[in-house]
């Protein structure tokens, strides 16, 4: 079955759905004919421009807070499948704002969960990020503890229907907070480009990539996984001189006119990022463009061809590193941000 088949005639609710990751999220499923697609944000203004860039019939705005319970209890009812995006996502803030992570990213999501239960929803994807892994910061925290609610709510969920699984995956570029912007907002200004570490390096990914691992792994879930999409690494200083290289002609400047400022390490930031670790290599299957990291606590699940899906087979990692893969060359970064397509 395909996407458009799966979501035809569905009610659907995405949790953060004036974010990044969450409008397009809402932008690719409507064209997949759902009945209804439900945007739950506590940006009020976001959820208005993202009505005016639709206008669409087949959208309900619904301002609210994961955190507030009684809210999303309105929210859910009648919900067939739930994209739970919403979250506290940058790495400082979230550093100097723990509390309000902790209340958000784990409560919130604990909200979501109870409630998708409570309406008996088919499934829930909870989307998360390579901070999860060996985190050493509060956003990775609380959202690795998110995604072990999420995996974990399938063995309390007794003989309700309710599939829980997750999508991990890393830097989206060109998304709201992301590096690229950034930067072309530094170089048009003739500003120095504040660039971390010199060494450190990112998975990258567009978002229409993102979006499509979303949309399928909520086709094939079928309770306890987590998705991932492989993806390209790069090093912050080959896309710093990358883009200095495309954009600084653009805005009349010449690429030596505008300089590296190097900033250090941010509150939290690892120099190197982690999809997988050792541990969870132990239970994962791959092809040619994902892995799946099935329960370690095998409640359910039978690692039988009916279980996983065609074209698997178990990886023979023992890892997944930004720093162990093969790193996307200068010319091979400017191909990737042409593609992106930034105004």
């Amino acid at each position: 079955m395909q996407n458009s088949a799966y979501y035809k005639n569905k009610t659907i609710l995405v949790t953060g759905g004036a974010g990044s990751i969450g409008r397009e999220i809402v932008k690719k499923v409507l064209g997949y004919s759902p009945k209804v697609v439900r945007i739950f944000d506590n940006n009020e203004t976001g959820l208005f421009d993202l009505d005016q860039d639709l206008h669409s019939k087949n959208i309900r705005l619904l301002v609210g807070d994961i955190r507030d319970k009684e809210r999303l209890e309105m929210a859910f009812e009648g919900v067939d499948i739930v994209f739970h995006a919403a979250a506290l996502k940058h790495v400082p803030l979230c550093e100097f704002n723990p509390f309000d992570a902790i209340k958000t990213n784990i409560l919130g999501t604990q909200n979501v969960l109870r409630v998708a239960l409570q309406y008996e929803v088919d499934k829930l994807i909870l989307i998360s990020t390579d901070k999860v892994v060996n985190p050493t910061n509060v956003m990775g925290a609380t959202k690795l503890l998110a995604e072990r609610l999420a995996i974990s709510a399938n063995y309390y969920k007794g003989n309700r229907k309710t599939v829980f699984s997750c999508v991990r995956f890393g830097n989206v570029m060109g998304s709201r907070g992301s590096v690229i912007p950034l930067f072309i907002k530094q170089i048009q200004h003739g500003e120095a480009l504040t660039v971390t570490e010199p060494e450190m390096t990112r998975f990258i990914m567009r978002i229409d990539k993102a979006i499509d691992l979303i949309l399928k792994s909520g086709r094939i879930a079928k309770g306890g996984e987590i998705f991932i999409l492989k993806m390209p690494a790069i090093q912050l200083l080959n896309l710093a001189e990358a883009m200095r290289e495309m954009y600084a002609p653009e805005f009349g400047y010449g690429p030596e006119d505008i300089p590296l400022k190097i900033i250090g390490r941010r509150p939290g930031e690892k120099m190197h990022e982690e999809l997988l670790t050792g541990i969870e290599c132990e239970n994962v299957w791959e092809n040619d463009e994902l892995f799946i990291i099935v329960p370690e606590i095998d409640l359910f699940w039978e690692l039988s061809d009916n279980r996983i899906p065609d074209g698997f087979a178990r990886t023979t990692r023992s890892a997944y590193s930004s720093q162990d893969g093969d790193l996307l060359s200068k010319e091979q970064i400017k191909q990737f941000i042409r593609e992106l397509h930034i105004e």
